[in-house]
């Protein structure tokens, strides 16, 4: 069994198996999960969304993968946020266990 062990979360919902059971992520999938609602707990994604100031954006992703790097299971320094469209945005970074991970926000 691995080490980090979550419940898949779809649409705020947790996602069920054919027989109605919650499906679990673990390892890569477990972390990356934890990410993504870490950084929609922060706010600060919902502040960049629609943002016209570059510099704000940038000290936005800037802020977010000091909150990724602030993970034990992230090694440090591999945090990277990138902006792919206006309100899409990738992040990147190395777990200590697992390899990497993306996360698409």
């Amino acid at each position: 069994m691995a080490d980090h062990f979550d419940l898949l979360i779809a649409g705020d919902s947790i996602v069920l198996d054919e027989f109605g059971l919650p499906v679990g992520i673990d390892g890569r999938a477990s972390i990356a999960q934890d990410i993504k609602h870490m950084i929609r707990e922060t706010g600060l994604l919902v502040e960049m969304i629609g943002q016209r100031s570059s510099e704000k954006i940038k000290r936005g992703m800037v802020r977010i993968e000091q909150h990724v790097e602030n993970d034990e299971r992230i090694r440090p320094g591999t945090a990277r946020m990138v902006q792919l469209d206006n309100e899409t945005f990738l992040i990147t970074a190395k777990t200590m266990q697992y390899g990497d991970i993306e996360v698409t926000l």
